[in-house]
């Protein structure tokens, strides 16, 4: 007798980029509001080319955080929780 797989939710490897910075300070304390309300996420820093630098203002790198799709809404919720100046530095993906 063959056992059945389980059955996946639809959003099973459906990462969504939730927001996206070139601040390491901003990207460390998002991490921190993330990792207390226990909200999985990958967080990757990816290299700016060269001629696109001007657009970052500079960077050479950007923090990109994703996250399952069925978590977007809370991770919202707990990025609010950030200071004014933290979360204008980030830029905020909508789903």
């Amino acid at each position: 007798m063959r056992q059945r797989a389980p059955k996946l939710d639809k959003h099973v490897d459906k990462d969504v980029v939730l927001c996206s910075t070139t601040n390491r300070r901003v990207s460390n304390h998002t991490t921190d509001i993330l990792l207390q309300d226990a909200i999985p996420f990958t967080k990757n820093w990816k290299r700016i080319p060269f001629y696109k630098r001007e657009e970052y203002r500079g960077a050479d790198q950007i923090c990109v955080f994703s996250i399952n799709r069925n978590l977007y809404g809370r991770a919202r919720r707990s990025i609010s929780q950030l200071d004014r100046m933290d979360r204008n530095r980030l830029l905020l993906n909508v789903i």
